[in-house]
């Protein structure tokens, strides 16, 4: 069957250093993923960016690349035809307080920073403005860190590994547990009346690579976290970022 939608994350998979479209991961100038673009374009394939980043800052480069859908916050948020949806459970925004605002009266994100004795601290400045997730970086035992929370009565929320900054740190995302990226493509597809192998995702992270149970065939760029577990529709590309795209899109319509 014909694919009728890509899903991408942003950075680290569309984009290349300091966040360009025309940048590879070493700052070289590139049109891949311009390129990329324009076939889906030219294939009336839609693209739907799926990213951790919060919603100014992914409703500004959806609008640049003309998709009229974006997820924001990892998927709390999801944005179709100017209409906004919030997947995030018992955090849903009521009272006119945000899901961030309710996950930060719950205690956990507290909790949290206490428990890791430093080893994580709030992503700043990117932790600032945001409707949903708090953002931290530093390295934790995600799973650890989740049992924890749900030992303390903070089953409602998890942390997520959205990918790593550097060698040394990651940056995670205290979410809702209802929010994902998955989640958020899998109520996209039911809006879009989209088949699961009419669909595929390209990224990079453990977050990214979760969206390959809702979607006919993940690809995992070349610049992908090593470590996540495979499964057989995913693919790996030869390229990173923008180029892995890029590969991602032509061998789909191909095929």
């Amino acid at each position: 069957m014909a694919v009728r939608c890509v899903y991408t994350d942003l950075d680290g998979t569309l984009l290349g250093r300091g966040a360009s479209l025309f940048h590879d991961g070493d700052g070289e100038f590139t049109l891949l993923a311009g390129r990329g673009l324009e076939a889906c374009h030219r294939a009336g394939v839609e693209v739907v960016p799926i990213s951790g980043r919060r919603r100014a800052q992914v409703a500004e480069p959806a609008r640049l690349i003309g998709a009229s859908a974006y997820c924001f916050e990892i998927g709390g948020g999801l944005v179709v035809d100017g209409e906004e949806r919030w997947l995030c459970g018992d955090f849903q925004p009521r009272d006119g307080r945000t899901p961030w605002q309710l996950v930060e009266e719950s205690g956990a994100p507290a909790l949290l920073l206490d428990a890791c004795g430093g080893a994580i601290e709030p992503h700043t400045p990117w932790d600032r403005g945001r409707e949903v997730t708090h953002v931290l970086r530093g390295r934790v035992d995600v799973d650890a860190a989740n049992a924890l929370l749900a030992e303390r009565g903070h089953g409602g929320v998890r942390l997520v590994d959205n990918g790593e900054i550097d060698a040394d740190r990651s940056c995670y995302h205290l979410a809702p547990a209802t929010a994902s990226k998955a989640a958020a493509v899998a109520a996209h597809m039911r809006a879009r009346g989209y088949a699961p192998d009419e669909c595929i995702a390209v990224g990079d992270s453990r977050e990214d690579s979760e969206v390959g149970a809702v979607v006919g065939r993940l690809y995992l760029v070349a610049n992908a976290d090593p470590t996540i577990p495979t499964a057989p529709n995913h693919r790996h590309t030869e390229s990173a970022n923008g180029a892995g795209f890029y590969e991602a899109v032509v061998e789909a319509l191909m095929a």
